[in-house]
């Protein structure tokens, strides 16, 4: 039978420094994985921002091509209803003149 001087001795302060070391590297392995699986989903939200942003732009511009169009449509609208009110002021202003002149002829 072997002696138990014959095995060889084991530092046991170097043994907790190893392993708290191990334990140390493991949390840090675990944390890096944590950020990779973080760093994945960000790049796949920011995918999905990019996509909406693009989908925004083009509601943007659909939005104000059909105000524009509105736009043009009312004062062509108010362009036409100048135009006749014009036309009515002036044909009003003749009537009255005549009406004035032919007042002078009576009298």
């Amino acid at each position: 039978m072997a002696s138990i001087e014959k095995f060889p001795t084991v530092d046991m302060s170097n043994l907790k420094a190893t392993l708290t070391a191990e334990a140390v590297k493991q949390e840090f392995e675990s944390a890096m994985k944590e950020f990779e699986a973080l760093g994945a989903d960000l790049i796949s939200a920011a995918k999905k921002c990019e996509a909406l942003g693009t989908d925004v732009q083009n509601i943007v511009r659909e939005t104000a091509d059909a105000y524009r169009q509105e736009g043009k449509k009312i004062f062509n609208q108010i362009e036409a209803c100048s135009a006749f009110t014009e036309g009515i002021r002036k044909t009003c202003e003749d009537a009255k003149l005549k009406m004035i002149e032919g007042n002078d002829e009576v009298q």
